[in-house]
């Protein structure tokens, strides 16, 4: 059985205390400052940097001007799949050395995340970041007195050219594990390479040394179904979640954590590491302002607009719902991300992740929101487990169907009363006889691994749907969730 070769605690929390030392002392608008004039003065060289003249560059404002807003598809199509999968000196000077896979929940496209050394390391010290704030709050942790388990994909990687590997971000941050940290972190490679999820699970139940590991991290869906096989956890002080919203899995994950156990909310995206909760859960995450990333924040409505607004962290407001845009040292450059945010406090900045600029209903002009659609949804059912939704058309008319998972039935009036009491669009469409009265299918329990698993999607970074705009698209999903 696996276990480290000496607590490395009282090394670790000195670091972390001198760490949190300055990220207390920093100043958010003069360090993104630093962070975008270090990213422009590393890529002026660069096709991109030359064909934006950022040699010239000398601040946010002149940077905005020179540089448009891009999604992935944009970016992919004009300055990346030209050159796939040899990418150098496109935007980001070198070669590319890895393509982290996002399997795109909203479109179903597989992206093709460029992830430079930089990015590498701006990631792992973003990481290290929310170690330390856990020190911070628990200063008398023993973390590194045990095993790191860090629950993702197969670490398998495709080498698609010289020096150049895909696959999954979780396989990436496990080939690039320092050598001095390996005998603290889990699973070993044997069992890290495995695709199959369902051998993956039953194997690590088996194999993992349970009172070794102190700190557990994952997407809150598949720790929910390690933790159902895993014996129990004594010593887990830490456990790291993100990916997807923390909410529906709270109650559901807590009896497996033993007492004292602390949880800690992060963001990261294949594209960077963007925040982390530096206090108690529900309390914002703090960005990541030094990491490698300088952001910008779109106001949602402005979205699609030839000029929209672009804040950064000298402008945002509190109480304001934001597309997420980034600057990176993997060579993204105003890059809209998809997330949406919205801030509780600006100095220092944190946030709450509130959705997706994609999770969005608005097929017949009711304009819900992620944040509304998970709020109405357990405010009305207990136990859910997961679930999604998307328009069906009727004639001219349409209604939402929504696909749950849930350990009570659920009142469709309940939940149509809910969301027209949070979005005054829905309701008023509903009045108005455009949208007709939701539909809501219960799913048997599993339903939602099973049509995952038959997509070959089961397990690592793949996160269900919440909202499938796209009538085709969804209606294949129904017919996948509902058959059988």
């Amino acid at each position: 059985m696996k276990a480290p070769p000496f607590d490395a605690t009282p090394f670790m929390r000195a670091l972390a205390t001198a760490r949190v030392a300055q990220l207390r002392r920093l100043d958010p608008v003069a360090a993104q400052r630093r962070v975008l004039q270090r990213l422009l003065k590393r890529a002026a060289g660069t096709r991109f940097g030359q064909a934006h003249g950022f040699s010239g560059l000398g601040d946010v404002a002149q940077y905005q001007a020179a540089v448009p807003l891009r999604d992935y598809e944009a970016f992919w199509r004009e300055w990346w799949q030209p050159h796939y999968p040899m990418l150098r000196d496109a935007s980001w000077p070198g070669m590319v050395p890895y393509f982290a896979l996002s399997s795109g929940t909203t479109s179903g496209r597989t992206k093709y995340i460029p992830v430079t050394r930089a990015m590498v390391r701006a990631n792992r010290r973003a990481g290290f970041d929310t170690l330390a704030w856990h020190f911070a709050n628990h200063p008398s942790s023993h973390i590194f007195a045990g095993l790191a388990f860090m629950l993702g994909g197969s670490t398998a990687l495709e080498q698609v050219a010289p020096g150049v590997c895909q696959g999954d971000l979780s396989g990436i941050a496990a080939a690039e594990i320092p050598r001095s940290l390996r005998r603290w972190s889990w699973p070993p490679a044997e069992l890290a390479l495995e695709a199959d999820w369902d051998r993956k699970l039953a194997a690590l139940a088996r194999q993992t040394p349970a009172s070794s590991v102190h700190v557990l991290t994952g997407t809150p869906s598949w720790l929910l179904m390690l933790l159902e096989q895993l014996p129990p956890l004594p010593k887990l002080e830490l456990l790291v979640h993100g990916g997807v919203a923390w909410a529906p899995y709270r109650d559901r994950i807590a009896p497996f954590l033993p007492p004292g156990c602390e949880t800690r909310e992060v963001y990261p995206a294949s594209e960077g590491f963007i925040a982390t909760a530096d206090g108690a859960d529900g309390g914002g995450l703090r960005l990541n302002l030094d990491r490698g990333i300088f952001f910008e924040f779109v106001p949602v409505a402005e979205l699609g607009r030839d000029r929209p607004t672009r804040h950064w962290v000298e402008t945002i407001e509190t109480g304001q719902d934001y597309a997420v845009v980034l600057t990176t040292c993997a060579g993204l450059f105003s890059y809209v991300l998809g997330d949406t945010v919205r801030f509780v406090s600006t100095a220092p900045p944190r946030l709450l992740v509130t959705g997706r600029t994609s999770y969005m209903l608005s097929t017949f002009g009711e304009h819900l929101h992620g944040e509304e659609i998970e709020a109405a949804l357990l405010s009305v059912a207990q136990g859910v487990r997961e679930y999604t939704v998307g328009p069906v058309f009727a004639g001219s008319r349409g209604h939402h169907h929504w696909l749950v998972e849930t350990e009570t039935e659920l009142d469709a009036a309940a939940l149509d009363a809910k969301l027209s009491a949070l979005n005054a669009d829905y309701a008023a469409h509903r009045e108005g006889g455009q949208l007709l009265p939701p539909l809501v299918t219960r799913l048997p329990p599993g339903r939602f691994n099973e049509w995952m698993r038959a997509q070959g999607k089961l397990g690592g970074q793949h996160k269900v749907p919440r909202v499938i705009a796209d009538p085709a698209r969804f209606a294949q999903a129904v017919a996948g969730l509902t058959q059988g």
